[in-house]
């Protein structure tokens, strides 16, 4: 059956069992590509039926379908014309992972991180409102994104607004992790009270037309329906902010989907569709397993097992430490935004039940209730991907810094991550971070200097952040030395008269790479290891830019504002002269997906082409 559908003019074509086939051959074809690739799994499996639904009854690029955080749009992509690039997923110039406009005019937002589907669209909303069109507008959020405060917001203002749109709640229990809070409660009680009954707008239009009457009564009517409603269901927080609500729906039935979806599309002002899915469908061993299979690398279908000896991780190397950490000190907390798998906190979890916080998807609310805790006199450790603490800035600035409050905040996935694209790469951390006054920052070069700066952060009671990459240890170098760590002191790992190669992060580990191959050239390389962005060792630096004139920095962030930026403003204030200077820095702009080492080298960050750049220069200097 899918060879058949090329379009979503041969979707509109199907019956009702065509399209259940199509189904099948569709989660057939998402496990073939991922399980090659790599991607987002179960959260794909589990929107099929209702893909195919929104997309029968819809008339695409016309009506606007927004899709929250975006990583479960692969069956939408396989139905709009890009199958066959389906399989060039998450690959350097292949198909995104996400919704990408520039895709397809069906994709009509670009979307990657959680809770802005329903502000997005009712912008939409409100825009053709303005316009005198009548096209519909539909956001498709996920149950766990609902307790970001931005969709909160927007169904606040939605729901005031009586604007027609609709938001489709895609309930599957699970975001990342299982869901919590009581948003969570309430959409329990949802799922549980069969009950409640749909609307019957064909009764309803019957009954108005009755004349005197008719209105009345449809109006006496709907009082005691509402009545009922409350007694079934406490609690009706959707209705009561001004959403007419549907549901809970089969989000597998893909004839019950396309009903209640034509049921939308006649109402009036803001819908709400509650859709029950189960993450991973037809899958069982993603079924089984829906956070593990969340996102997942490249794995064997038949035995779900990943592809390649999985090592060891920063995540994991900070998770240990961790556990270590508050095994001596009672006040140590953990908090995670609903990603305790991910920052590494699954066994801490077990280990201090009591001392561990999942918040839900609500990073500003993580870092605002760690400033709480710190006040109070507790140690919180607050891991958050790079990309995500974007969404905690103001509370960083407001409520940690501000107060020199003792938060310890892990930024994890700093710099590039590959192949989820521009929504996902670390690389504004340090530049954003750098702005802010009162906070100390520090990036290490291997698990060692990490469990340091995890030590060295408790004891000296200000705010700090420690950012570190995805993934583990460059295999390639070993260091030796780990001078203890003392605030705003770096170090030297490799004396040299030629050039000083400052780097910081896992840059370090590359910088060392470089000094190393350029012995067989006879140039002398000096590697400072940084640590600390801010405060920086202007002693140190400042010294080995005297003494070579020649200075190279290394950094896995924007070329605005990291390390480099620091490094030029130090030879500038401190009146050095006659120095050559080359930052290797990501440029100013978003950066695409593709593997890490692919973009590294497209972004000129790779050992060669920084080894190349110093001899190059090494000859022009000495006019060879």
């Amino acid at each position: 059956m899918l060879e058949k559908v090329n379009s979503l003019e041969d979707l509109k074509k199907l019956n009702i069992e065509d399209k259940k086939a199509l189904a099948k051959d569709i989660r057939k074809y998402i496990l073939e590509i991922v399980s090659k690739n790599g991607g987002h799994l179960a959260s794909n499996l589990g929107v099929v039926e209702l893909t195919i639904a929104i997309d029968s009854v819809f008339n695409l690029p016309e009506d606007k379908v927004v899709w929250d955080v975006g990583h479960q749009t692969y069956v939408h992509k396989i139905l709009t014309g890009r199958k066959e690039k389906m399989k060039t997923l998450r690959q350097l110039n292949g198909i995104a992972g996400f919704p990408k406009t520039n895709e397809s005019e069906t994709d009509c937002f670009n979307t990657g991180h959680s809770s802005t589907s329903i502000s997005v669209a009712l912008g939409m909303a409100r825009a053709r409102d303005v316009e005198n069109k009548d096209n519909s507008v539909l956001a498709v959020i996920g149950d766990g994104a609902l307790t970001g405060g931005m969709a909160l917001e927007a169904l606040n203002d939605a729901g005031y607004s009586g604007t027609k749109m609709t938001v489709i709640l895609n309930d599957n229990e699970m975001s990342i992790s299982k869901n919590i809070g009581g948003i969570n409660m309430l959409l329990s009680k949802l799922r549980t009270k069969r009950t409640y009954t749909k609307s019957n707008i064909s009764l309803k239009r019957i009954i108005n037309k009755i004349p005197v009457v008719g209105k009345p009564f449809v109006k006496i009517v709907q009082r005691i329906k509402r009545s009922i409603k409350q007694l079934i269901i406490p609690k009706m927080f959707f209705e009561d902010i001004g959403f007419r609500y549907l549901g809970p729906v089969d989000g597998h039935n893909i004839e019950e989907l396309e009903r209640m979806l034509k049921i939308t599309k006649e109402l009036d002002g803001p819908v709400l569709l509650h859709v029950l899915t189960k993450k991973g469908k037809g899958y069982k061993i993603a079924e089984e397993n829906p956070d593990k299979y969340h996102a997942t690398g490249p794995f064997d279908i038949e035995t779900g097992k990943t592809i390649g000896a999985k090592k060891k991780d920063y995540s994991k190397a900070f998770g240990d430490k961790l556990i270590n950490l508050a095994k001596e000190n009672k006040n140590i907390v953990a908090i995670t935004a609903s990603m305790k798998d991910g920052t590494g906190l699954r066994e801490f979890q077990k280990e201090f039940p009591n001392r561990f916080f999942d918040i839900g998807i609500a990073e500003g609310h993580a870092v605002g209730l760690a400033a709480g805790m710190a006040k109070a006199g507790l140690i919180p450790f607050v891991p958050i991907y790079s990309s995500f603490y974007q969404r905690a800035y103001d509370q960083v600035i407001h409520d940690v810094a501000i107060q020199k409050l003792p938060v310890i905040m892990l930024v994890d996935r700093a710099g590039i991550v590959g192949q989820d694209g521009e929504t996902h790469q670390g690389t504004f951390d340090m530049a954003f971070f750098r702005l802010i006054p009162n906070l100390v920052i520090m990036a290490p070069k291997d698990f060692r200097e990490l469990e340091e700066m995890m030590e060295f952060a408790v004891k000296i009671k200000k705010p700090v952040v420690i950012r570190y990459p995805r993934g583990g240890e460059n295999s390639n170098i070993k260091f030796q030395k780990c001078e203890k760590i003392d605030l705003g002191k770096g170090e030297i790992l490799n004396k040299g008269k030629d050039v000083s190669i400052i780097a910081i992060g896992k840059t370090v580990s590359r910088a060392m790479e470089v000094a190393n191959m350029l012995k067989k050239d006879k140039i002398e390389a000096e590697v400072v290891n940084a640590r600390f962005l801010k405060p920086l060792d202007k002693e140190i630096v400042k010294k080995s830019i005297e003494k070579t004139k020649f200075v190279i920095t290394i950094e896995d962030g924007t070329i605005i504002n990291g390390l480099g930026t620091a490094i030029k403003e130090l030879i500038i204030d401190e009146n050095i002269k006659d120095v050559k200077i080359k930052s290797f820095a990501y440029p100013d702009e978003f950066i695409k997906h593709g593997k890490v080492e692919e973009l590294e080298e497209i972004y000129h960050q790779d050992k060669n082409l920084i080894y190349n750049y110093i001899k190059t220069e090494r000859k022009i200097k000495n006019n060879e």
